[in-house]
């Protein structure tokens, strides 16, 4: 059977027993709860959780587990003209949300910011025969494999011509971003992940290299992902968390809170 992490959601490959330890908890950027490793069935997961939706905007959905799984992320379901893409992913892939899907057209190509949120990519990806797009950096965190993984290299991957996928490492050496050109109002939307973390007011971004361990990026981590960033335009920034929605600003703000933090870091405190 497939167990998944309790503390991040990653899914195992196919089991007797749940596994020892889980390498992604193990790494500083997560964490093993005080309570220690646990671990739970696909079967156990749907019995106890559902996935809600919500549109954001037209073309922009978002699924979200309740009550709160693991990190607790959302993964978002965008609607382009040659098919839905799904950008991040949650572990919860219950027969509500196949039914939604299916009926939403299915999904054309998955893309996953980071492997926090890797889940259970690999049933997603089967559910609806679509590619999963993961930079290969990042390609040793995977923990079962697919026939569906896609691992790509460089900076930029356009998946259509709506659809970009921009390298900005930092948080992981192939933490990704999707620019989405393809928004009603003609504005240029930025689903961030973690790659930069919109704060509470929806005004600053961070920068970090482990969020739980409150660990930051250095100044020359992050002067390196703010120019890979930096040639790109966008108004609207949707992180991975229901809260961080930014509304407008999205391009300048990041350009501001880099400086900023730049400047912080390099402060020398006499």
């Amino acid at each position: 059977m497939v167990f998944c992490c309790c503390a991040c959601g990653t899914s195992f490959a196919d089991a007797s027993q749940s596994p020892g330890s889980c390498p992604i908890c193990d790494d500083d950027r997560q964490f093993v709860p005080a309570s220690g490793q646990a671990w739970i069935t696909l079967d156990a997961l749907a019995a106890a959780h559902g996935n809600t939706w919500r549109q954001r905007e037209p073309g922009l959905l978002t699924i979200q587990t309740t009550p709160q799984f693991a990190i607790g992320q959302r993964a978002i379901l965008l609607q382009t003209e040659t098919g839905n893409i799904l950008w991040d992913c949650i572990a919860l892939l219950d027969d509500a949300t196949r039914a939604m899907i299916h009926g939403l057209g299915g999904i054309a190509a998955i893309a996953i910011s980071h492997p926090h949120f890797y889940t259970t990519m690999q049933d997603w990806a089967a559910e609806f025969s679509a590619p999963v797009y993961l930079h290969s950096d990042d390609r040793d965190w995977v923990q079962r494999p697919s026939e569906w993984l896609r691992f790509w290299d460089g900076d930029v991957l356009e998946l259509n011509e709506q659809a970009t996928l921009i390298r900005a490492g930092g948080h992981f050496p192939g933490s990704t971003v999707l620019r989405w050109s393809g928004a009603q109002d003609g504005q240029p939307v930025l689903l961030a992940g973690d790659t930069v973390q919109v704060t509470p007011n929806a005004r600053h971004v961070s920068f970090m290299w482990s969020y739980p361990n409150q660990i930051p990026l250095s100044a020359a981590e992050i002067e390196l992902l703010f120019g890979r960033l930096a040639p790109w335009s966008y108004e609207r920034i949707y992180g991975g968390f229901p809260y961080q929605n930014m509304l407008g600003d999205g391009d300048r703000i990041v350009a501001r809170s880099a400086e900023r933090y730049i400047q912080r870091l390099a402060t020398v405190i006499p």
